[in-house]
């Protein structure tokens, strides 16, 4: 007779699989999708779906910033979950039909449209999995970020090696095993909440939904500039790279095999940094822990997805002569980076909010936004200096972006200063997990326990939840009573007693 899973393994199991499947398409839409690529073999025809999808993506990013607006498309996004994505696939499939119908068509219409239909729900998608692995403690979302990146890349490998041509239409099914994986893990978190009790409801809200502390406040708004700057200049490089060469000519299935296994061994290279077991409990080493340590195992990803993304950049002219697109191995070093960003961007959102979703949009909006000036800026670049002549060139300027982000704009330095503001971080968290079983506070409580101890305002707090403010004056008082305090004051001394003790 079996047993069923514990929530932490079911979790990690659902995490896995449904960012593994979002993953796999995000990487096809972006380096696989050739449907609307125009017979010209002009930069514009063979970019320009890739340059739509990204500025309609880093559009509703941006979008996601503004509060009113992500409340809006949250609920899309979570009623395009709940439909398992179905609408997301055929409209693809439907557009993928038309084309094969109308192959004179105006390449820029399809451009267009596949911008809209997918690079809208591709980006909600993203952002639910931002605020669904955001819930979770990094010692563990770190960890599943980098096996179902490796995941999806070795779906795309194995797409990729079929001997069929329109094996990459496959793919295209993918976002039903995303949509899945995002109910699956809501219905686990619900059926934790339902096991834990009153109290377990509460220090679980209140654990998911840290705030940062007064102290690490401006060294986390600093760090955070220094990620967002060091994104913009990797997504500079990798676009730079990308105009070397029409996308659907570039993107061979050899080249494209190279990335895909050469970025799962990197993957599993960096999971090595973890230990045997990285998804383990106890597991707390993601950042560096000590003074003593100068960089921790996502440090040690960082250093090694640069090294590999560098070296593509200076390997691309002996790998040309073997018939490999030298771009293959600067994509699996982008790939090495953009999971540690993802990362990175989970982390900064757990210091800073309830949830990772503002964190994760202002990051790709970043990163997709430099990629689209670097693909525009490489093909000027190789129009006005002589074509492929300039090509060198252009690799050599790219690689050495891509090497200044890593020596001067966000280094392993920073990451060890990020480690402490986490630290400080995961001590309120525990503080505030703690008072709130104590009280037997309920989940909304909690979850406005951390900002009213930070001494947010009523209207600021209401601001976040998109509540009124009567609403959160009621939380108040029923917080004061089950705390046993009378004034705000007294609530944050109780808080600081806590943090104390721990």
């Amino acid at each position: 007779m079996g047993y069923p899973a514990p929530p932490q393994l079911r979790q990690a199991r659902c995490a896995i699989i449904g960012f593994g499947c979002n993953q796999a398409f995000l990487f096809t839409m972006l380096y696989l999708d050739g449907s609307v690529a125009g017979p010209e073999h002009g930069f514009l025809a063979d970019r320009a779906d890739l340059l739509c999808l990204l500025a309609v993506m880093a559009a509703t990013f941006a979008l996601m910033l503004h509060r009113r607006c992500r409340s809006a498309l949250l609920r899309a996004g979570d009623g395009l979950a709940n439909l398992f994505a179905a609408p997301l696939v055929l409209a693809l499939l439907a557009l993928v039909a038309l084309r094969a119908l109308l192959p004179e068509a105006p390449w820029v219409g399809f451009a267009l449209m596949e911008g809209l239909l997918v690079g809208v729900p591709l980006a909600l998608l993203l952002c639910l999995w931002g605020r669904a692995l955001g819930a979770v403690p990094i010692d563990r979302s770190v960890p599943e970020v980098f096996i179902g990146s490796a995941l999806g890349a070795a779906v795309c490998f194995l797409v990729v090696a079929l001997p069929v041509a329109e094996a990459a239409l496959l793919l295209y099914a993918l976002p039903l095993g995303s949509a899945w994986g995002l109910r699956a893990l809501a219905a686990t978190a619900d059926g934790g909440a339902a096991d834990g009790g009153a109290g377990g409801e509460g220090a679980a809200a209140a654990a998911s939904a840290p705030s940062a502390s007064d102290a690490p406040d401006d060294d986390a708004s600093k760090l955070s500039g220094r990620i967002l700057a060091g994104t913009v200049v990797f997504g500079l490089a990798t676009g730079a790279i990308e105009a070397m060469t029409a996308r659907a000519q570039a993107a061979s299935h050899t080249s494209l095999s190279v990335t895909f296994v050469l970025f799962v061994l990197y993957c599993v290279a960096a999971l090595q940094l973890y230990g045997g077991r990285p998804l383990s409990l106890g597991t707390r080493a993601v950042l560096p822990t000590g003074s003593s340590q100068e960089t921790g195992p996502l440090g040690g990803a960082y250093r090694l997805a640069v090294l590999l993304m560098v070296g593509g950049f200076i390997a691309v002219p002996l790998l040309e002569r073997v018939g490999v697109a030298g771009v293959a191995v600067v994509l699996a070093g982008y790939l090495g980076v953009f999971s540690v960003l993802v990362s990175l961007f989970l982390i900064m959102g757990r210091i800073a909010g309830r949830d990772a979703t503002a964190s994760i949009a202002r990051g790709f909006a970043a990163l997709f936004a430099g990629e689209i000036l670097g693909v525009l800026a490489g093909a000027g670049a190789l129009a006005a200096f002589g074509g492929a002549g300039s090509a060198p060139v252009l690799v050599t300027l790219a690689g050495v972006a891509a090497l200044y982000a890593y020596l001067f704009l966000f280094t392993d330095r920073d990451l060890a200063a990020l480690s402490v503001v986490v630290s400080k971080s995961d001590r309120f968290g525990e503080a505030c997990a703690r008072i709130a079983a104590s009280a037997k506070l309920s989940k909304r409580e909690a979850e406005i326990l951390p900002l009213a101890l930070r001494g947010r305002t009523a209207e600021r707090i209401a601001g976040e939840f998109f509540i009124s403010k009567n609403t959160v004056d009621t939380h108040l008082r029923r917080i004061y009573a089950k705390c046993g305090v009378h004034t705000r004051q007294e609530l944050i001394d109780l808080g600081e007693r806590t943090e104390g003790e721990l």
